[in-house]
């Protein structure tokens, strides 16, 4: 497949609730789900089923993937390496998640959404203890220092 080319702000009303794939946008008023507070399709006139456990499990990994913007591959390779490590499975997904370099990136305000951070990673103007590193799924270590290059600082 590939990576998800439609409407962004879709996805959120799929769920209910903000993922912020919009970045600044989905603070505003402009959120389309300030606007329109039921799911996406028939204008929202959908029979609704009740929910299995397999179901809320579904929704639940979707929304994570949706949120940290991975593949299905891609995530379910993170969900096997965490279920090879010692403790908790899912918490050490989450620290797989966290240690991404665009999420960090994110999280440190240098973007304003996970998606922009990917693409100053791409164009090459972070570099990780002093190299340049333009793999957003780049998984950081304790010690590791975040810089931009020279030239990119004045953008």
């Amino acid at each position: 497949m590939g990576k998800y080319n439609g409407p962004l702000c879709r996805l959120c009303r799929a769920e209910g609730t903000k993922h912020f794939l919009k970045g600044k946008r989905c603070l505003t008023d402009k959120c389309s789900l300030e606007r329109r507070k039921y799911p996406p399709g028939l204008k929202g006139a959908r029979v609704r089923f009740k929910k299995s456990n397999y179901k809320y499990q579904l929704r639940e990994k979707q929304k994570v993937k949706r949120f940290y913007g991975l593949g299905e591959k891609q995530f379910r390779n993170l969900f096997y390496k965490s279920a090879k490590q010692k403790g908790i499975t899912g918490e050490n997904l989450l620290k797989f998640l966290e240690l991404r370099l665009d999420n960090v990136i994110y999280r440190m305000n240098f973007a304003a959404s996970r998606t922009s951070a990917r693409q100053i990673i791409n164009h090459g103007h972070i570099q990780v203890n002093g190299k340049k590193v333009t793999i957003s799924s780049y998984i950081l270590k304790v010690e590791d220092e975040i810089s931009f290059k020279e030239k990119s600082i004045n953008n």
